[in-house]
């Protein structure tokens, strides 16, 4: 399956880009939390194995997994393209002195020769102490701790869903919010680019536009609508500008844009944290944007430009008239607020469908968990003690390519 396919989230997914977390969860540390985007450090060897307990579950149903490292190695495998890749990955990580361009240069040359762990190593970052020393004597090796980062680690990468999202048979190559994760994007690019399963999708919004979006904020409910959250990463310019570029797209079959305006805070990071589709009629919803809720209907204007229209209908009502059908809301925690506000933290809203009424869920959210169950879905549940630490689910934590029409 050359392309991409994905008209909806819940049709049956037949091909997934996922990346298994690598050596930049290791180049984490106290003092670079923050900066890094994340609340806690995940133990690798755990992480791994809960991520490759997730890449089983995936397969036992059917779905073919690809690695975004396993995609990027066969791009650099390209003649002269590891080389411009690399001036370009220095550039954005703000190495611009020819004498470090060199040294780092020199450095992945010797010991990362292999296409794969190169790119790993790109992605896992480099501090000064793996550096030679006797190549530079400056000042500011001289007077820095020799832990310190020369290029930073990416360790949001497992969450595949921000970077890049598929809509249709296309791609939004996302500005990111934070300059930390804007960098992971790169491999985005070269993918799309110069990857021969990949370098024929249309680009519907580019990593070099001004506003910032992520691909957790960006929902297909069907081949003709499209889901975006207002929230604490995706701007309204961006959707403005999205919405412009998929309507003036000969390639995109979208005709209406639901912008929906959610809280602005760190559990209410993407739109997909807080509500994403389960089953044809079914959704789940973090009874906390129920209140403050806000949606926006963008349509194209005949004259020229774009219509907005706000809706101030219950949420129900909206979704059902986009949906073709009635449609259940089923709060996380069970409607339950201490339960809610714990499991929302670890992502109990953030399910990724396989096919209509099958999931997959953190297993640490079993209040949640049960409830669906009681709804007659199929849960698949897998381990989550490190991965949820990162702030993500499975729905962040996976890039569907492929859905079957």
């Amino acid at each position: 399956m050359a392309g991409v396919n994905v008209k909806s989230e819940i049709k049956p997914l037949k091909k997934v880009l996922l990346h298994r977390p690598g050596d930049e969860l290791l180049n984490l540390t106290p003092n670079t939390l923050e900066e890094l985007l994340f609340d806690d450090i995940p133990f690798l060897q755990v992480a791994q194995a809960e991520h490759d307990a997730f890449a089983d579950i995936l397969r036992s149903e059917g779905v073919e997994v690809v690695y975004l490292e396993d995609l990027m190695a066969d791009v650099m495998a390209q003649p002269g393209r590891r080389e411009q890749f690399l001036a370009q990955w220095l550039s954005e990580a703000n190495i611009h002195t020819d004498l470090y361009r060199g040294i780092i240069s020199d450095y992945l040359a010797e010991n990362y020769a292999d296409p794969k762990a190169f790119v790993m190593k790109t992605m896992a970052g480099i501090n000064l102490q793996e550096l030679p020393n006797d190549k530079t004597d400056t000042l500011v090796d001289l007077v820095s701790d020799a832990s310190k980062l020369v290029v930073p680690p990416m360790p949001n990468l497992y969450f595949t869903r921000d970077p890049f999202a598929m809509i249709g048979n296309g791609v939004s190559l996302n500005r990111m919010y934070s300059v930390t994760r804007n960098r992971e994007t790169i491999y985005g690019e070269y993918i799309f680019k110069y990857h021969p399963d990949y370098d024929k999708v249309p680009e519907f919004y580019s990593r070099y536009n001004s506003f910032h979006i992520e691909g957790g904020d960006i929902l297909n409910i069907n081949e003709k609508t499209l889901a975006i959250g207002i929230s604490q990463r995706t701007e309204p310019d961006a959707i403005d500008q999205i919405a412009n570029n998929l309507f003036a797209d000969p390639e995109s079959t979208i005709e209406t844009i639901l912008a929906f305006n959610i809280p602005n805070s760190r559990a209410f990071m993407h739109l997909d944290t807080v509500f994403t589709q389960i089953d044809v009629d079914k959704f789940t919803v973090h009874p906390g944007i129920m209140g403050p809720l806000t949606v926006f209907e963008i349509t194209k204007n005949p004259a020229g430009g774009l219509k907005i229209r706000e809706r101030s209908e219950a949420l129900e009502k909206i979704l059902a008239e986009y949906v073709g059908c009635p449609v259940e809301l089923i709060p996380c925690g069970g409607g339950d607020r201490i339960a809610a506000e714990r499991e929302q933290w670890n992502d109990g809203s953030n399910t990724l469908c396989l096919r209509p009424g099958t999931i997959v869920v953190y297993e640490r959210n079993n209040v949640t968990n049960e409830v669906l169950r009681d709804k007659g879905l199929n849960v698949l549940s897998m381990p989550s003690a490190e991965l949820s630490r990162g702030r993500g689910g499975p729905r962040c934590m996976s890039m569907p390519l492929w859905r079957e029409d």
